[in-house]
Formats: structure tokens, C-alpha cells, sequence
């Protein structure tokens, strides 16, 4: 049975910077059993980060959200995830204004980075949370998640205007500000002939494995990993200059 304690100590033998940026992509499941549960987990990434910025990602892209075409970030549901569903209620969490690839943040900084989605129509703009990761120099914790999970990717495939990635037909979506107020944006989703080319990413793992961009963690029964945004997107962006369509298929990194 893990407890809050002996979380805390597998988050700091990991190597996660206290003071720094963590995205966390998670799968509770793969945890195991700990003391309290799901929430025990959230306390123990709180304490650990609460002189920094903690990010989960509170997407809500799937066929079962944005009913009506409105997203409102104090009740849409998120579809990645037990975490990300009740650390964006906890107290101090602050929600992002993006109908489909929100985030969700705690810390000194968590208000003026959620300000990034404030004006999105594409889900992983450079000006947003996903794009301020690169400046932020953040890591990025697979919590007991695949990098199939890594929607970064979908972000450095965005800013390089890669091809079959975003649908050329938008949709109408009214975001219910904080206010009272209301505001229709037109907006592009994701969208590839190819399908659901994010099945690839995780192509990216044993190449940063050796070249020490990543590194295998684990925390509580979760094989983990953390990666390191700069240096991952550095690479990534020559791999994609050189063949755009990286992702398209499974093939290894040769």
C-alpha cells in the first residue's frame, strides 16, 4: 500500500524539479493501491511542486463533450482521467479557457499561465499553455502512461505546419467566461487522413531513453517516465523539418 510519504519520496528520486513546470499525463490504475486513494496521489504531486507549477492536462475533445457546442471550464468533464477530473476542483486549481485541450494549474504562476488559451482556434497553438511549455523548459511526467499520450507532439506538429493535422472545417464553439459573458470562437480541431496519428508517438521513447532526454522512473507501482521539453522539441523539430511525416506511420526511428 503506498501512502503520501513514500509517493512524495518516489517523486523526488525521480528527479522532478520542485521549483520547475511538471505536466503530468497519468493513469491512476497503474499506481496501485494507495492510502486514500486518487487524492492521496494529487496531495503528494501538490506538496512536492508547491513552490512551482503543476499542469494536468483536463482535455475535453471527445465525442461525449462540449454538448451543445459550449464549454464551460467549471463543469465540462474531462476525458483523460480520474486525476485531471478532481485536480481541477481542488482548491487553488485554475482552469484554462481551451474548449478541447485545456489544462489545468496550481501555483503562484497558474493564473497568469492559464491567460495563454485566452484566445485559441486550434487545439496546441504556440502562444498556448501546451506551446509555453518549451519556454517554461518544463518536464513532462508519464505517470504510468504511454508517450502515446504525449500530446506535445500534436503542439511541435502544429507550430511546424505539418500537414494533415487540423481540420480545415471549423466548428462553432461558445466558451462561458468567467464572467457571466459569452464568447463564440470559430475553431479547427484535429483531424488526419491518417487517423489517430498520436498511436505513434510513442516511437520517440527508446531514442530519448539513450540519448538521456528521457529516463524511466517509478513512482508508487507506475512505471514512469519524465522527459524533458527543450531538448525533446529541439530534436523533434529536426526530425520533422527533415520528414514531415514522421508520425504518419510506426515505423522505428532509424
Amino acid at each position: 500500500m503506498h501512502t503520501k510519504n513514500s509517493l512524495i519520496k518516489d517523486i523526488e528520486q525521480a528527479g522532478i524539479r520542485k521549483n520547475g513546470t511538471l505536466l503530468i499525463h497519468s493513469s491512476m490504475k497503474a499506481v496501485g493501491a494507495v492510502e486514500g486513494g486518487a487524492d492521496t496521489v494529487l496531495d503528494a504531486f501538490i506538496e512536492y511542486m508547491k513552490e512551482g507549477l503543476l499542469l494536468f492536462p483536463t482535455h475535453s475533445w471527445s465525442d461525449k463533450n462540449l454538448r451543445d457546442d459550449i464549454y464551460d471550464p467549471k463543469t465540462e468533464p474531462s476525458c483523460v482521467g480520474i486525476l485531471p477530473n478532481l485536480f481541477m476542483k481542488r482548491e487553488g486549481a485554475i482552469r484554462s479557457m481551451h474548449p478541447t485541450h485545456s489544462v489545468t494549474a496550481m501555483g503562484d504562476r497558474a493564473q497568469a499561465y492559464v491567460l495563454r488559451d485566452r484566445d485559441v482556434h486550434t487545439p496546441c497553438p504556440g502562444n498556448g499553455c501546451f506551446g509555453g511549455l518549451y519556454d517554461e523548459e518544463a518536464q513532462l511526467l508519464f505517470l504510468g502512461a504511454t508517450l502515446k499520450t504525449n500530446t506535445f507532439i500534436h503542439s511541435i506538429e502544429e507550430w511546424l505546419n505539418v500537414p494533415d493535422r487540423i481540420n480545415p472545417q471549423s466548428r462553432k464553439i461558445k466558451l462561458l467566461l468567467e464572467n457571466g459573458d459569452a464568447r463564440e470562437i470559430d475553431y479547427n480541431g484535429h483531424y488526419s487522413t491518417r487517423g489517430d496519428v498520436s498511436k505513434n508517438y510513442d516511437k520517440l521513447l527508446l531514442p530519448m531513453l539513450h540519448m538521456g532526454i528521457a529516463k524511466e522512473v517509478k513512482i508508487g507501482a507506475a512505471v514512469s517516465y519524465v522527459v524533458e521539453v527543450k531538448p525533446m522539441t529541439d530534436w523533434v523539430v529536426g526530425l520533422l523539418k527533415e520528414k514531415p511525416s514522421l508520425f504518419d506511420d510506426g515505423k522505428l526511428i532509424e
